[in-house]
């Protein structure tokens, strides 16, 4: 079998993918997706990872100090090594406390954060998503801040999955695409109007 040439490797990407519409972790990981490609390739918006790095940074702290428990564990085994398996085993609970709270109070759902940067302004445009399990209600929630002015806004759709997966299981992107250039406008003629 011959390799697929550059064009032939762009087409296979860019091709949908099938889903399961009875998953609704499935369809909401879709979703979220078609939005992020929104945001980032129509409006040519950069995504900002901070919010993700931060998540990784508290998940590597609480393996590091697993990992170190295990090596510690086997060097000098357990008589020897308790207080410092105690100290581990209480750390790695505690960053696991924090990762919950980060999650829950920090992230909020927040899939992604994009940084909208021209000459006049620095506005950062956060995309969230809520799918309960056993529901078909898709909330969408996107909102802007300024930098410079702090002038924070948002809005929110809730509509059903079935607006914006065809009976074939693909995300129709012009779809989802119409949902938030609808939701982005309105941010933006609520700024304008303050």
């Amino acid at each position: 079998m011959a390799p697929l040439d550059s064009k032939e490797k762009t087409d296979a990407s860019s091709k949908p993918t099938k889903i399961n519409k009875w998953d609704g972790s499935a369809v909401k990981n879709s979703l979220d997706d078609a939005v992020k490609e929104v945001l980032t390739k129509k409006f040519n918006y950069t995504e900002n990872f901070k919010l993700m790095d931060i998540k990784l940074l508290i998940c590597s702290i609480a393996v590091g100090v697993a990992m170190f428990a295990l090596v510690w564990d086997y060097l000098y085994p357990f008589p020897l090594s308790k207080p410092i398996l105690i100290f581990s085993v209480t750390t790695y609970f505690i960053m696991m406390g924090v990762l919950s709270w980060y999650t829950a109070y920090i992230e909020k759902g927040i899939f992604t954060v994009c940084i909208q940067k021209d000459s006049k302004r620095d506005v950062v445009w956060e995309a969230s998503s809520l799918l309960k399990k056993y529901d078909d209600i898709y909330t969408l929630t996107l909102a802007c801040k300024n930098k410079k002015t702090g002038n924070f806004t948002k809005i929110s759709s809730e509509k059903s999955v079935a607006n914006f997966i065809n009976e074939d299981g693909y995300v129709v992107s012009e779809l989802v695409y119409a949902e938030v250039s609808k939701l982005h406008n309105s941010l933006l003629q609520e700024r304008k109007d303050k």
